[in-house]
């Protein structure tokens, strides 16, 4: 199983078509489904001192969500791929865009299977982490205390940069939208074979043609 789902992913240019496809596979995976809640809060930024942490509600800060960041509820279940989303030890593998299996939920930690990077086959207790990340509209920083990893069925394209597989779904159900995507995602896979695209409208009707956003400028 681990092999399986190391030389496969679906990559798509937007989170939210992301987690909509984590989401409803997850949802197909056979076991018991476990939830994880985040702490969070507010730091208020020095300049920003007319703004207190009791203007925003904890259902307010749990309902943000940002890119390359841990959601407040993490839905997982045993055999599940993840990424880890940080780095966090280098010299024992985990590093930002490792790709990891499921072995335990524990309550107080998640026990992961390294797929990807120097340490294959390694065995780690991954611990609840407080994140920050500087929230510009809010001009303050989030500050969420949570496992610093996503479901990885499926990842953003940028996400997948550095990584070789097999088999690769990209998912266009919305174009790409900056330069190079297209590239980085089709260049993934290792042959021709191995690359499925799905390419619709805004109405779910299949469309011939992809966006491939070229900035001409370097060319001149």
């Amino acid at each position: 199983m681990s092999t399986y789902l190391v030389e496969r992913a679906i990559l798509a240019p937007h989170n939210d078509t992301v987690a909509a496809i984590n989401n409803y596979v997850l949802g197909l995976f056979p076991g018991e489904e476990v939830s994880y809640f985040s702490s969070d809060s507010l730091e208020i930024d020095a300049k920003n001192q007319h703004v207190e942490e009791g203007d925003y509600t904890v259902e307010f800060l749990n309902s943000l969500k940002i890119g390359n960041f841990p959601k407040h509820e993490l839905k997982l279940k045993l055999g599940c791929p993840v990424i880890l989303l940080r780095n966090l030890d280098q010299s024992t593998g985990l590093c930002n865009g490792t790709r990891m299996i499921v072995k335990r939920l524990g309550k107080w930690f998640v026990e992961v299977q390294i797929l990807t990077g120097t340490h294959v086959g390694d065995t780690v207790f991954l611990p609840r982490l407080s994140l920050s990340v500087h929230y510009k509209s809010l001009n303050s920083t989030l500050v969420r205390r949570q496992y610093p990893i996503a479901l990885s069925y499926a990842m953003t394209i940028n996400k997948s940069q550095g990584q070789t597989l097999n088999h690769v779904g990209i998912c266009l159900q919305r174009q790409v939208f900056s330069h190079g995507q297209l590239y980085v995602a089709m260049s993934r896979v290792t042959s021709e074979r191995g690359l499925k695209i799905l390419c619709c409208d805004s109405q779910g009707k299949p469309v011939k043609t992809m966006q491939n956003i070229v900035f001409t400028e370097i060319f001149e």
